[in-house]
């Protein structure tokens, strides 16, 4: 089993680190652990008694691993895995299933993620708001597989369910200030008291995040790909009663960087005419050679000629109540949310002046109501149910605009294609899509006779979608209808709408079995469907240049999934281990694909692929040794590949001027590494100063991937190479304060977070390169609470 150029082993040596997950006991100053509660089934539960595959995160592991946001929190959880060009074009997978890879050209509002994203049980429809920066989490759960007879919202590969810190009773406050390489600051504070009494509690807190970016673009003078986070967050926790709770929430995140830009990284040969492949364009390029300022993306530079930007920020507000009666809480959810969406993209990724503006300003409105019946009280029969409803509403507007260059750059030559016919071509219209989904779940445990239970799950949803596409061209010189054809190759006016309405029933059932004290065995099949879709970027062509209608609604997504595992806790709670195996079969499954009849201006519509399937193991394992020392260790191995893909799009060395389909039925899915792992440990040593306890501590953590597929037609020319990633931090705690220096890619480690394929088919590759090495300083101060 190959790690990269480093192995778990190597890594934990060198920085004797660990995250504390799935069922992690979290170390305390005097050496004791504290085992993390989890409500994965929506009761209060001992993680190692779920017999289920969860990982979790507890806050203390979070502040002291410096994970902020979905992508760190993929170093800590090795069967998730995430990638984002920019927030919007933001997927994350458990077990290779969820969202579609991603490139800047495939984002689709049509399409819902098969990771279900939620906060304080509030589900966020659009992935884009799991790039926000994460704040005051009490705990992250992470599961793995159908969770729809449980969620509210119905998610076929897994969920992340985010737990933040609830008001106090007692006045309470804590502080975070960290400084470190590019002027990185972070500063986080919240503070917690009574407003009346022990009934009303509040909460407020709040994070500022600030780096300077680490590309340098030498054409407009600046730094790119920085870091201007904000969040806010505000509670109210009314409790008149030990039976009764309100709890009121408020919250508000933005991102507002100069970011994304995408570099050169190679050239893949295409089946096109050498004078329309990347050599011979840049050769020739009117004006004069071009090249790249460089053609390695670790020296982090770039020309890109086009503004970059992303502006987007979301926020809302909940009201959840729980009532206690006797040994049945009824609980209520209600939910408001928004997320607001702009950015300029150089799509280009040049020098040049080919794409001169692309973005996409957008909007989204959601609306849930959650009502739960269920059980509080272990006893042998354990219960929940609940009504489930939905809305969203999300609108945009496609604004591309082309430059002097495009001409030369996307068409072949021509005596009447001059410089004119895409100068200042462009699209503008809306797009509009909305949904609503009407859900009814429930699910019991069964405990039968002592140490045995068996747990059932079922789910029925209806949802109704309809979507309007609107988008016209205008600009540009094209006096002959051979030249508007021409144009309209590059970018089309299209105009349709289209509705979708399905039912759908799901569900799982689980067996469990304590073989003896602390090993648990459990076996459990699933199945869960995510309803179909509508295309909401555009639709292929016929011969006629007229939009393929049928292409406008996709089919709904079928995953079906068997699992066993085991649970141990054994010497006396000193050692856990835990291990399952997995196997999926997904029919129908929704991904963004490239128009392979578009082979000048690259685009994707929403189709279905006939089938998946994805196998493997995970464990995970942590040991206590003596009073000082704490290690771990996780893994994944998966093995994802497409079953059945006949009529696939070809990966760019195969992409020619003519029409190409390929079959890709056998093929590793992309996105998804075979063999992930993450280990380390924390070492700490009491020291007290003066008449103050403390202690010395030593920690890091340590991931590594292998080789993954970039893009979904798994070119040879889109492969992101294995790597290892080392963090690690060394400081003083006692109980109000501690001051650490932390490391960020301790070892500088050069990788590709993603691989895009240049519209046009040209062969140029680019993608974004890892951040340097982060060092920094933490202060860190609590008080009360």
């Amino acid at each position: 089993m190959k790690f990269g150029s480093q192995g778990v082993l190597a890594a934990v040596l060198a920085s004797v680190a660990v995250p504390a997950v799935a069922s992690a006991q979290t170390p305390e100053m005097e050496g004791a652990a504290d085992v993390v509660i989890v409500t994965a089934r929506l009761r209060e539960e001992d993680p190692q008694q779920v017999p289920a595959s969860l990982s979790v995160v507890g806050g203390e592991e979070l502040t002291r691993t410096y994970t902020v946001n979905t992508n760190q929190l993929s170093q800590l959880v090795p069967a998730l895995n995430y990638s984002s060009a920019n927030p919007r074009n933001t997927a994350f997978t458990i077990r290779g299933l969820g969202s579609s890879v991603v490139a800047v050209s495939q984002a689709n509002d049509g399409l819902e993620p098969g990771v279900g994203f939620y906060v304080d049980g509030v589900y966020h429809a659009r992935p884009a708001t799991a790039a926000f920066d994460f704040a005051d989490v009490e705990r992250i759960e992470v599961l793995r597989g159908p969770q729809g007879t449980l969620f509210g919202k119905n998610s076929v590969a897994g969920a992340i369910s985010i737990v933040t810190k609830k008001p106090g009773f007692d006045f309470g406050a804590e502080a975070e200030l960290s400084y470190g390489s590019r002027d990185f600051v972070q500063a986080k504070a919240a503070v917690t008291g009574p407003v009346a009494g022990d009934v009303l509690a509040f909460r407020l807190s709040g994070s500022v995040t600030r780096q300077d970016g680490y590309i340098w673009n030498v054409a407009q003078g600046e730094r790119q790909n920085d870091i201007r986070n904000d969040a806010i967050r505000g509670q109210l926790l009314f409790q008149p009663s030990p039976d009764f709770s309100l709890r009121l929430i408020g919250d508000w995140a933005n991102f507002r960087n100069d970011c994304c830009a995408q570099l050169f990284v190679r050239v893949a040969p295409t089946l096109k005419p050498a004078a329309q492949r990347y050599a011979s364009l840049a050769a020739n390029a009117p004006g004069g050679p071009y090249a790249p300022p460089s053609f390695n993306p670790y020296d982090r530079v770039t020309s890109n000629d086009a503004p970059l930007g992303v502006d987007t920020d979301e926020g809302g507000v909940s009201a959840t109540a729980d009532w206690k009666l006797g040994g049945t809480t009824l609980t209520s959810i209600s939910a408001w949310r928004f997320w607001n969406w702009d950015a300029a993209n150089d799509r280009d990724y040049t020098g040049l002046h080919i794409q001169t503006t692309q973005h996409i300003p957008s909007r989204q409105d959601q609306f849930s109501q959650e009502f739960r019946i269920g059980s509080n009280v272990p006893g042998p029969l354990e219960y929940v149910a609940g009504l489930y409803y939905f809305h969203q509403k999300i609108t945009g507007r496609p604004i591309s605009i082309y430059g002097p260059l495009a001409t030369y750059w996307l068409l072949p030559a021509s005596a009447t294609r001059t410089s004119a016919l895409l100068d200042g071509y462009q699209t503008d219209g809306r797009t509009d899509f909305r949904s609503e989904s009407y859900g009814i779940f429930g699910e019991v445990t069964w405990r039968p006779v002592e140490r045995f239970a068996v747990t059932g799950g079922l789910r029925y949803t209806y949802e109704e979608k309809d979507g309007v596409y609107d988008v016209r061209t205008f600009g540009g010189v094209a006096p002959t209808a051979a030249l508007q054809a021409d144009q309209q190759s590059i970018l089309r006016a299209q105009s349709y709408s289209a509705h979708d309405g399905d039912g759908s029933a799901s569900g799982r059932v689980n067996v469990a079995y304590d073989l003896m004290e602390g090993i648990m065995g459990y076996v459990g099949f699933a199945k869960g469907q995510k309803s179909g879709g509508i295309n909401m970027s555009g639709l292929p062509v016929n011969a006629s240049n007229q939009a393929v209608l049928t292409t406008a609604v996709v089919r709904p997504e079928t995953n079906t999934t068997w699992e066993a595992g085991f649970k141990t806790r054994l010497f006396d709670d000193a050692l856990t281990f835990n291990i399952d195996a997995y196997h999926i079969d997904v029919t129908d499954f929704q991904a963004n694909v490239v128009d392979s009849s578009a082979t000048v201006a690259l685009r994707s519509y929403l189709a279905n692929i006939p089938k998946v399937r994805v196998k493997g193991i995970e464990f995970d394992a942590a040991a206590r040794i003596g009073s000082r020392l704490v290690l771990r260790a996780l893994g994944a191995y998966s093995d994802g590949k497409y079953v059945r893909y006949p009529k696939s799009p070809c990966p760019i060395e195969r992409t020619g001027t003519g029409t190409a389909q390929c079959d890709l039925s056998g093929q590793r899915m992309p996105g998804l590494p075979k063999w992930v792992g993450s280990a380390g440990g924390e070492y700490h040593v009491p020291l007290a100063i003066g008449a103050r306890e403390g202690e010395l501590f030593l920690r890091g953590d340590a991931v590594t991937r292998t080789r993954l597929l970039g893009d979904a037609t798994g070119s040879a020319y889109t492969v992101i190479k294995g790597y290892t990633l080392v963090n690690g931090s060394i400081g003083y705690r006692s109980p109000r304060w501690e001051v650490a220096v932390f490391a960020r890619n301790l070892f500088d480690k050069d990788y590709m977070q993603n691989l895009t394929v240049q519209a046009g088919n040209s062969g140029l590759i680019v993608g974004t390169p890892s951040e340097p090495r982060t060092v920094g300083v933490t202060l860190r101060t609590k008080w009360g609470g």
